[in-house]
């Protein structure tokens, strides 16, 4: 984390620079640029990301050239226990969804560059063919971390995490966390690459290999702490 935060400390401080002298960095490496979700994260994806949480507008601007399918929300109240804001229903991406999901502007924008970047070139190099649709366990729900009664709210309270549980290839062929991810063969190791791809996209990843509350599901968060399990 602390080398993170030095690296792109001098990003910040080196597109400044710039700036002021005349020469405009490409838009991927310019951190006050919009994200181009066409484009692969690299290390100022996580900054642009947290740029999206309360700007409906740049949000926007990012959903617009992906290849989701979503529909705007209106914010809950204020009174909610759990308030939502800047939150999208997703529909579909590249590939179709198991059922719609709720998502906060970063984890919309997450999940696209994933998708895109990560989820089915994974499916092209293990398989030859595409992801055709995605299984998921929901991603809002208010709640403490774990179920606990106190305790910090999870990430799903503000429907800024996702839990997949498998994917179907174009041939109808399906792979399941629960079952796949110790099974050995081409679904593990096609598994493995999702989990090491998503943590390109997004701040948390916890899988089958971080405790047995996430055996049968991928926990993708977009959230402020790096993790990737």
């Amino acid at each position: 984390m602390r080398l993170l935060a030095t690296v792109l400390g001098g990003l910040m401080v080196a597109g400044t620079v710039s700036w002021y002298l005349g020469w405009r960095p490409p838009a991927a490496w310019n951190p006050w640029a919009a994200l181009d979700v066409r484009q692969p994260p690299n290390l100022l994806t996580a900054y642009k990301l947290s740029r999206l949480r309360d700007d409906p507008d740049l949000c926007r601007q990012a959903l617009q050239i992906s290849a989701l399918r979503y529909r705007e929300q209106a914010d809950s109240p204020e009174t909610a226990r759990c308030p939502l804001r800047n939150v999208w229903r997703i529909d579909a991406g590249e590939a179709r969804l198991s059922s719609s999901f709720l998502a906060s502007c970063p984890l919309a924008v997450a999940y696209a560059l994933f998708e895109t970047h990560g989820l089915q070139p994974a499916a092209q190099r293990v398989f030859g063919q595409s992801v055709a649709q995605v299984d998921h366990l929901g991603s809002f729900a208010c709640r403490n971390v774990y179920h606990r009664e106190q305790g910090r709210l999870s990430q799903h309270a503000t429907a800024n995490a996702l839990d997949i549980s498998g994917f179907r290839l174009k041939d109808g062929q399906r792979i399941v966390l629960a079952r796949d991810w110790q099974a050995g063969g081409a679904k593990a190791q096609f598994l493995r690459e999702v989990r090491d791809a998503a943590c390109e996209s997004f701040s948390t990843v916890l899988g089958p290999d971080y405790n047995a509350a996430h055996a049968n599901h991928f926990h993708l968060d977009a959230g402020r702490w790096q993790v990737c399990r």
